[in-house]
């Protein structure tokens, strides 16, 4: 794979499709999972948490689904026994099975995607990873978590799922390099933390996600555009960029109501995103430029342009401008 160049095709940005048909020859799908992990600063009742965050957590759309007549009801940080393995075996099955019908997939990446899935025991961690990796051949392993959930031991027991021909990734939530941002919205924990975690993470030898949220509260162009100098001078394998959307029954929900608090509209982010991409190393897999939060559940933005469009305005605006990722790196 040539990651030292890797803007071989018409899209100006290091696109993630790209990225897995480079390394396995064809495309991979992921297969998301809700382990039944919470995170450390919400509530027995799963109140609290981040003040963007809902009671989903960043769960699968299609694991809403009704399978059987009945949904998955994913029982939050209780023990592991059979029934939690079950769940986890039932979420598995049906994401292969809804990939496969959708898409023809026929090679998996095992995705613990909801909340802290590094939210527990060490012990505890390695009965679920063990358990999922078991129900089908993955190529690769992610685990998407928050820097207050790492240590050494977690980087340790991620490590040891590695191999030569299997990547193991860690998602870690940065969303701002601005500790008053991250202390408004209720991230619970701070910049130097995410520092911390990303360089024991490297250190172990892991892939890593940055996540990074634009248009969050108190935050402008100039402060989104200094997270991502940040998140570009650590060279990270991969980022993914959210656009902030409001969900309903959040906090961040009530400062939107109160009108403390305006949404950037889609041509915005997009601006936003453009921007961004330049400032990012060329090398830096872009997992996603938007996020996914169903209108069901979202007070705002209430429009916003589809992602197939979003995208095609973006390959279209950065072509126009002659702009390609990572063309201003290194000249903030």
């Amino acid at each position: 794979m040539a990651r030292n160049s890797p803007q071989t095709d018409q899209s100006p940005f290091y696109r993630y499709s790209r990225y897995l048909k480079e390394k396995y020859g064809r495309s991979v799908y992921r297969i998301s999972v809700d382990a039944g992990f919470t995170c450390p600063h919400r509530n027995s009742d799963g109140s609290g948490g981040c003040s963007f965050c809902d009671e989903l957590g960043s769960r699968a759309a299609y694991q809403e689904e009704i399978v059987d007549g009945s949904r998955i009801v994913v029982r939050r940080g209780q023990p592991v026994d059979e029934e939690r393995l079950e769940l986890i075996r039932l979420q598995i099955e049906r994401g292969r099975e809804f990939l496969a019908r959708r898409y023809s997939a026929t090679a998996f990446i095992l995705y613990f995607q909801a909340f802290t899935n590094t939210f527990a025991p060490v012990e505890e961690l390695k009965k679920i990873y063990d358990f999922a990796l078991q129900q089908a051949r993955f190529r690769e392993l992610i685990v998407s978590t928050r820097p207050d959930c790492v240590d050494e031991g977690v980087a340790g027991l991620l490590s040891s799922y590695q191999g030569p021909d299997f990547d193991v990734w860690t998602e870690l939530g940065l969303q701002s390099a601005h500790d008053a941002t991250l202390k408004r919205v209720r991230r619970g924990h701070t910049v130097r933390q995410f520092e911390q975690a990303y360089h024991l993470l490297r250190d172990a030898g892991l892939k890593i996600t940055v996540h990074l949220i634009f248009g969050l509260p108190g935050e402008s162009r100039g402060e989104i555009m200094e997270t991502v100098d940040y998140t570009a001078a650590l060279r990270p394998d991969a980022v993914k960029i959210h656009n902030i959307n409001v969900a309903a029954g959040t906090l961040l929900e009530e400062e939107f109501l109160a009108g403390e608090y305006t949404v950037p509209s889609d041509t915005r982010h997009l601006e936003y995103v453009i921007e961004a991409l330049r400032r990012l190393p060329p090398s830096t897999v872009i997992q996603r430029v938007t996020c996914d939060t169903d209108e069901a559940r979202r007070s705002a933005p209430l429009s916003f342009m589809p992602k197939s469009r979003f995208y095609q305005e973006l390959d279209m605006r950065m072509n126009a401008l002659g702009a390609r990722q990572g063309d201003l790196f290194g000249m903030q």
